[in-house]
């Protein structure tokens, strides 16, 4: 009897808890079973910042959403591109290459797969060097040595503004944290950050006193916003480093969330909607999402909109351009 009694018990208890499970509604007609969102490496902000948004969209929209470690945005493209992915994390610099078919992770192909869905956070161009460097502008870097951060696309992607301008220096890329300290002991004569503000790494140099922050003039924002379709005007805000005591005036290019092209639009309207919705959620997750606002749509200036987050904004007012209103 006491046998009897304990299978039952087992046997309701296995009925409670599948029952939620079972009881869920199935997804609406031509939603996938689940969400994969390609964000980056351990250690960075778009793994904490995909994490946050999966918790977010599980949620919302009763299918499983879960974020994937990757090696960051080309490969996320690439994932995009090949049905591994369905939304993901980008730089608008990575992507620019990719939407063009540049740089040798594209083997030559357009990487048009991808869509905008909301703006990240912006990683501006930061140039600091010692005040005794004589450093002063960003001209009087030409023929300098420059540290443009790690190798790969955002050292790349430096130089190739420095070029823009017609600055030539000599590069030496690495980790931040070991670039500053060759900046101090006058290995290299300047470093420029992209990462977002408030920077480690620059927020450790200005702690010593001895280095200053170089911004760029209204004419040299203006040049390379027209060389460089994936800059955008930017501004670090007075009081982000101890010593920057006025707004520090530069160009950054924007994080972007993206989507496949192939999503239902009424599946991207609910995440953009969900995303805005919770968006205190995204804040308390990383302070960065603070810039994940519909004023800064304006950053991406190449990535068409899905027409489902085009059908969102539209409903808040918000008119998207028309040549990123309707895409290819």
């Amino acid at each position: 009897m006491k046998l009897f009694s304990a299978c039952r018990a087992a046997i309701l208890v296995a009925v409670f808890l599948v029952a939620p499970l079972s009881s869920r509604a199935a997804p609406p007609p031509g939603w996938p079973a689940s969400l994969t969102i390609a964000t980056a490496s351990p250690g960075g902000v778009f793994v904490i910042y995909g994490q946050a948004m999966a918790q977010i969209f599980t949620e919302a929209l009763g299918i499983p959403v879960s974020a994937q470690v990757t090696q960051g945005s080309g490969q996320n493209i690439l994932m995009i591109e090949g049905g591994n992915a369905q939304l993901a994390l980008v730089s608008t610099d990575v992507a620019l290459d990719g939407w063009n078919g540049e740089g040798a992770w594209t083997r030559n192909k357009k990487l048009r797969s991808l869509r905008a869905l909301f703006p990240m956070y912006d990683a501006p161009l930061v140039l600091v060097t010692l005040k005794t460097s004589g450093i002063n502008s960003w001209p009087d870097a030409a023929g300098k040595r420059i540290a443009g951060g790690p190798p790969g696309s955002a050292a790349q992607i430096v130089a190739k503004a420095f070029d823009a301008l017609g600055i030539q220096a000599t590069w030496r890329n690495g980790a931040y944290d070991v670039l500053s300290k060759q900046l101090q002991a006058g290995v290299v004569d300047a470093l420029v950050s992209t990462i977002a503000a408030p920077a480690p790494a620059l927020t450790e140099l200005d702690q010593t006193g001895e280095i200053q922050f170089v911004p760029l003039s209204a004419g040299e924002i203006a040049k390379l916003c027209t060389a460089m379709p994936q800059f955008s005007p930017s501004v670090v805000p007075g009081g982000t480093y101890p010593t920057m005591k006025s707004d520090y005036m530069t160009v950054g290019w924007f994080n972007f969330v993206v989507a496949s092209k192939d999503l239902p639009d009424d599946l991207v309207y609910a995440i953009v909607k969900s995303f805005y919705a919770n968006h205190a959620r995204m804040v308390q997750a990383h302070a960065s999402a603070r810039e994940s606002v519909v004023a800064n749509l304006k950053r991406n200036t190449f990535i068409p909109y899905h027409p489902g987050a085009a059908r969102y904004y539209k409903e808040i007012g918000i008119a998207i351009p028309a040549n990123l209103a309707k895409p290819e």
